[in-house]
C-alpha cells in the first residue's frame, strides 16, 4: 500500500491523462486559428473579445519577444524542466488534490507551450481580451490553464496555512 506521502501510480496516471487533455484542447485550438487566420488577423467576437492570431516569440506577457532567438531553446528547456519537477510533485503530493489540480494545469500548460517552441518557434497567441482602450496581451488555452494552476497554488497554501 502506497504511504500518504505518494501517490499511488494509477493516481499518477490520472493527472498526467488530464493534463493530456488540456494540451490537446491547446494544441486543437492552435491548429483551428493557424488554418483559419493570417498572422495579425484580427475577428472581433464581442465589444471585448477578439479572436487574433499572434504569434509570441517570448514568455508571458511577451517577455523577451524582441530576442535574437536563444529564447526559444531557454523557454523550451526551462518548459522541460519544469513539467519534470511538476511530475516529480505529483508523483509524491497526488493525493492532495487541489494542489494536485493546479500542478496538472500547469503541466498541461506548459507543455502545450512547449510543443509549440519545438515545432514552430513561437507559441500561437489567440484570445485578445480588451476595454477602453486597454488591450490585455494575447493568450491561448495553455496560458489560462497556467493562471488556473497559479490561482489554485495560491489557495491551495491559503488553506494550508488557514490550518495550521
Amino acid at each position: 500500500m502506497a504511504s500518504r506521502s505518494s501517490s499511488s501510480p494509477a493516481g499518477l496516471t490520472t493527472w498526467l491523462l488530464i493534463a493530456a487533455v488540456v494540451i490537446l484542447a491547446d494544441q486543437f485550438t492552435k491548429i483551428l486559428i493557424l488554418g483559419a487566420f493570417r498572422l495579425g488577423d484580427v475577428h472581433p467576437i464581442t465589444s471585448f473579445f477578439d479572436l487574433v492570431r499572434a504569434h509570441n516569440f517570448g514568455a508571458a506577457f511577451s517577455f523577451l519577444h524582441g530576442a535574437s532567438g536563444w529564447q526559444r531553446w531557454f523557454f523550451l528547456g526551462l518548459g522541460l524542466a519544469a513539467a519534470t519537477f511538476i511530475v516529480w510533485l505529483l508523483r509524491r503530493h497526488g493525493h492532495q488534490k487541489l494542489f494536485a489540480w493546479a500542478l496538472t494545469l500547469i503541466l498541461g500548460g506548459a507543455l502545450g507551450n512547449v510543443i509549440d517552441r519545438a515545432i514552430h518557434g513561437y507559441v500561437v497567441d489567440f484570445i485578445q481580451v480588451h476595454a477602453g482602450g486597454w488591450y490585455f496581451p494575447a493568450f491561448n488555452v495553455a496560458d489560462s490553464a497556467i493562471t488556473i494552476g497559479a490561482i489554485l497554488l495560491i489557495l491551495d497554501e491559503l488553506r494550508r496555512v488557514r490550518r495550521t
